[in-house]
Formats: C-alpha cells, structure tokens, sequence
C-alpha cells in the first residue's frame, strides 16, 4: 500500500495536472487592460469607428512573443530580467541611470492606474479623485501585501479574480449593443485615416506594450517555478508557460478588442468621448445605466489590478539592479505620491494618462532590446535559447514598436 502512494505521488511530483501550471502571464497580462487601455481604445473606437481593428490584433500577436520571451527568461534561468541585467551592467552609475528610466515607467505605469481607479470610483459613488487615488493605492497595498506574506499563488487568484470583473465589466456591453460583423472584419485590414489615426494606433501599441509588464513577467515565473529539485522539468514548464500566455493574451486581446469595438458601435458622432467620465455617460445614455455601472466597475477593478502588477514590478526593478529591497509602505508611496500630486494639482484625468502613455514611450526600448539579447544567448538560456527564426521575430517586433512610439512622441510634440 505505502509503495502505491510513493508511485503515486511520484507521478503527481513528474507530471502535476495543467492547470496547476497556469497563472504568472495572466497576472501580468493584466498590465494590458489598465485604464490607459481603456482609454487609447475607447477614444480610437469613438472617432474612427472600427479603422484601428487591425492595430489591436496586430498588438496583441506581437504581445504574446514578448511575454513568452520574458516567462521564458524566468522559468529556465530562475532570474528576473533586472536581475540578470542588474549583473551584466557592471558600471555602477551606467546600472544607476537605468534604473532611473526604468523607475521612471514604473511611476508613469502607475499615474495611469491610480487615476483610472479614482475615476472609476468617482464614476461609481460620486467621491473626489484625490480620495479615489488614495483609495485605490490602499487596497492595491493590501494586494500586494497577499503576495508577499502568503506567495505567488494567492497573489494570482486575486489577480485573476479581478481580472474576471474586467472582462464581464468592458465585454458586456459588446453582447447587448453587438458590434457590425462586416465592419469589424473590414477593420482588420491595415490603414490609415491621416495624422490622428497614426497617432492613435501608436497610443494602441504604446499602451498594450508597457515595459513594467516584460519586468515583471519574467519576476512571476520565477517565484512561481524556482529552482528546485521538485518542480517539474524545464521543458514542461516552457510547454505550459506557452499556453499559459496564449490564454492570458486572448483574454487580454479580446477585452481590449471588445472595448474598441463598443466604442466604434455606440459611441461614433457623441461629443465628450475623449474621456473616460465623458464614454461613461455616452454608454449610460446609449445602452443604458447597467451598463455603463458594469464599465466603471471594469475600469476600478482595471486599476486596483494593474496598480498591484505596477508596484509589484517596480519593487523588483529596484531589487534587481540596485540590489535593494525597500519596506512595501514606502515602495507603495514612491508610485503613489507623484499621481496624488497630479491629482491635486487638477491636471484633467484623460490628459493625464496620455502623458504617461508617452512617458512610457521612452521606457520600451529599454525592456525590449535586452530582453532579444539575454534570450538568444546560448550562455544564458543553454539549450533553450531562442531559435532563429524566434530572435528575427523578436527584432522585428522591437523595432515596430519602437519606430510607432517614436511616431507617437514625435506627433504628441507637434499637435502640442
């Protein structure tokens, strides 16, 4: 009898159920519906209807080989990206102003979502953004507390949980005002309608693409799958690690999709949709009050979860390539202070997370370029480094985004 239970839970230790596996891409797959998100794809759906389909799905399929890259990195090296890089730049001040950019993106990441989560609650009970703010930063600090007191597993079911809410909040106005299906697939063909809608596809990208989230990937899959003589073999880990990103990137793609596309069938030709509070009242007035509470209660969950992926990431940004690990309170302030500061100051919400899409503009180059590198050398990933064709697909990848967002800062100063 004993020696059945060994066999038996042998095999469990050599082949743990699937599902087991999945979680690290779909918490950081929620950095791809954060309230700046909602906003690029709301405002591209409002004014050019179902032009910019094609710029969410192209978005997305270049997503989820940056995500596999970064997961990968995690799970067969046991390293985060920072911290790789935090050991390869050997200069002190050289790792000291990358840190500064990339504790710049992170601040900038966690403007947009701290403000989305004040509006929504704005939106939701009428409270002023600077409650909302300090509101949304307290409970993203009790979120974050989950994570380091009880592990990565209890982190992503309330990551998950949340990011349920989003989706039934953003995709159920899809399902009562369905979108025109020629229209939609008419979309998918790539255009241009002049210099705003370039702006726009640019703001699509720059939102969907955030270097904290490549951070912070590669940090959840190794908390989730260290280095022990336990866990299943690497290349188990790497076969559900892709499922693992295809399910967090199709979640992701069809939510932001649904959000463009409610957008492009409700709201085409209503004044004031060039803000969250001003498509909320378009979509109560368009659908109904339902609704439009659904949405905001997608855009507060929006927040509370991107924040938490937000702070969470640059937590490891600092521990990895300054070696330094700071109380959670104060991590919590560095991020929070500077989008109550704003809030204050009543700089207006929609112009404030345009200006953090464009901040984080300047961080992708950053991410993506080493993230190509460290993965397609053989001295980092052994036998699991990239192939060819993989790296190819990763450059090019880098270098459209890079050139859109350097089209989006470029066009952002000109219509300045």
């Amino acid at each position: 009898m004993s020696s059945t239970v060994t066999r038996r839970r042998s095999a469990s230790a050599r082949a743990p159920r699937g599902i087991w596996l999945l979680g690290p891409a779909l918490v950081a797959g929620v950095a791809y519906l954060d309230p700046g998100n909602v906003a690029s794809n709301m405002t591209a759906g409002a004014q050019y209807g179902y032009l910019l389909v094609w710029v969410v799905v192209v978005g997305n399929v270049m997503a989820w080989l940056i995500q596999y890259l970064s997961a990968k990195l995690g799970v067969v090296t046991g390293r985060s990206l920072p911290g790789i890089l935090g050991e390869r730049i050997r200069s002190t001040p050289a790792r000291w102003a990358y840190w500064a950019q990339a504790e710049l993106v992170a601040i900038a990441t966690d403007l947009a979502e701290i403000i989305g989560g004040a509006v929504a609650l704005n939106l939701l009970f009428g409270l002023p953004l600077v409650v909302g703010a300090l509101i949304t930063g307290a409970v993203s600090m009790v979120l974050l507390a989950i994570q380091s007191r009880h592990g990565a597993r209890h982190f992503e079911f309330v990551i998950i949980g949340l990011l349920a809410i989003i989706t039934i909040g953003f995709g159920a106005g899809v399902v009562i005002a369905p979108p025109d299906a020629a229209s939609s697939l008419a979309g998918l063909i790539p255009r241009f309608d002049g210099t705003g809608s370039v702006l726009l596809a640019a703001s699509i990208l720059g939102a969907t693409i955030m270097p904290h989230a490549i951070y912070a990937h590669s940090a959840l899959a190794r908390d989730r799958f260290a280095l022990t003589a336990r866990r299943p073999s690497t290349t188990t880990l790497l076969r559900a690690t892709r499922w693992d990103v295809t399910v967090a990137m199709a979640v992701a793609g069809s939510v932001n999709l649904a959000i463009l596309l409610l957008a492009a069938s409700v709201l085409p030709g209503v004044s004031g949709t060039d803000s969250l509070e001003g498509a909320y009242a378009a979509i109560a007035s368009g659908i109904g009050p339902v609704i439009a509470t659904l949405f905001a209660v997608g855009l507060l969950a929006s927040g509370l979860a991107s924040t938490s992926v937000g702070a969470y990431a640059g937590s490891e940004i600092m521990a990895g390539l300054l070696h330094r690990r700071i109380p959670l309170l104060v991590r919590r302030l560095v991020s929070l202070i500077p989008a109550v500061a704003i809030v204050m100051i009543g700089v207006d919400p929609t112009q404030a997370l345009v200006l953090s899409q464009v901040v984080l503009s300047f961080g992708i180059p950053f991410a993506l370029v080493p993230l190509v590198s460290v993965t397609a050398r053989r001295s980092v990933l052994g036998a699991h480094v990239n192939r060819r064709l993989t790296t190819i697909a990763g450059i090019a990848a880098s270098v459209l985004l890079i050139a859109l967002n350097g089209a989006l800062l470029v066009l952002t100063a000109l219509g300045a």
